[in-house]
């Protein structure tokens, strides 16, 4: 079955996708003379929602869901811009996983649209695929490899390192430095605030490097994004008689406010003990959301720029959403040190 969605104008169509399965029926209810909440769930985002649904469905048990933000769906919430365009607020989130279970219970609550998101990278004023694989370096170098010629090709450039500790070692090992300089120094630099070499080796020992032309940014077996958007999704997720949620709530509110008898916090680990050691060192990231009077801006969802820009990366949504629509909006993502409401007041 195709179906499509009307918003202000503006075409968002589902792929052939069989139709939501009836959800299962709610667990007994907690008496109604029962004081407060059985559950208090600090933060409406996938953790979040998830668990109040399990515990009210599965258990019967009334949950309140709070969130300091003024909206559900954490940092996947998207929303239909000026324009009426679907954006995502706080950048693009991707849905991939290679668990069946994980897909077919998110598969009670939406459709979905197959989506296999592609990333390049302008480098040396090209774009190429990202993560590298064969093509990206035949079209910086000029040269016409083949797979097999990739794999000795990257052995000549790679840097012999006896213990690999750090990133920088990781990349340098694998490729050699000059790529090291061309696509991983720069951006690391700007997503971290911190040189490559100064970051343990796990922040980018997962960065893959191909020797073929696949050039999906993700390899999961499931790979799509919610028909309607996430906050359709997280809607259905929370609609449930024995869930109340509140928005632009804090913690320190709903602790007065509410009776509860059991917390699932999902926020800052450190905030959760009052920051007795001071604030663990976060870092963000600054939005900054365009809407043009064309009708796409670059050839695939997600362009990094991994050299000399001061963003790392701008995304053009209707690529992921399928939305058809005469203008597009896109996304400029700046890296920072986290500005905490009370630094930021």
């Amino acid at each position: 079955m195709t179906r499509s969605l009307d918003i202000g104008g503006a075409t968002l169509p589902a792929a052939p996708v069989a139709r939501l399965p009836a959800r299962r029926p709610s667990a007994p209810v907690s008496p109604a003379s029962a004081p407060g909440y059985d559950w208090l769930v600090v933060g409406a985002g996938f953790a979040g929602s998830v668990l109040a649904e399990r515990l009210a469905s599965e258990r019967g048990e009334r949950v309140l869901v709070i969130d300091r933000r003024p909206h559900i769906g954490g940092n996947a919430y998207d929303h239909l811009d000026a324009a009426g365009v679907l954006i995502h607020r706080y950048g693009p989130h991707i849905f991939h996983t290679n668990s069946r279970a994980v897909f077919d219970h998110l598969s009670r609550f939406t459709e979905w649209r197959p989506y296999q998101h592609r990333v390049l990278g302008r480098v040396d004023n090209r774009l190429v695929p990202i993560p590298i694989n064969l093509d990206t370096v035949n079209t910086l170098y000029g040269l016409d490899l083949t797979s097999d010629e990739l794999d000795a090709w990257f052995a000549a450039r790679a840097e012999p390192v006896d213990t690999v500790r750090t990133s920088e070692d990781v990349v340098v090992s694998k490729v050699g430095r000059e790529l090291y300089e061309k696509f991983f120094r720069g951006y690391t630099r700007k997503q971290w605030g911190l040189d490559p070499s100064e970051l343990d080796k796990s922040v980018t020992a997962r960065v893959p490097v191909r020797t073929d032309r696949d050039d999906r940014y993700f390899t999961d077996k499931l790979q799509f994004m919610p028909a309607h958007g996430y906050t359709r999704m997280f809607e259905r997720v929370l609609d449930h008689p024995l869930i109340t949620v509140r928005t632009g709530t804090d913690y320190a509110e709903a602790r007065q406010d509410a009776a509860f008898a059991r917390l699932v916090w999902t926020g800052p680990v450190d905030e959760f003990f009052g920051c007795r050691f001071g604030r663990l060192p976060y870092r963000s990231l600054r939005f900054v959301h365009e809407t043009l009077g064309q009708e796409w801006f670059q050839p695939v969802g997600t362009v990094n720029y991994p050299q000399t820009e001061a963003y790392t990366r701008i995304t053009e949504y209707k690529h992921l959403t399928g939305q058809a629509h005469p203008q597009t909006s896109i996304t400029f993502e700046y890296p920072e040190a986290c500005r905490w409401r009370s630094e930021s007041a």
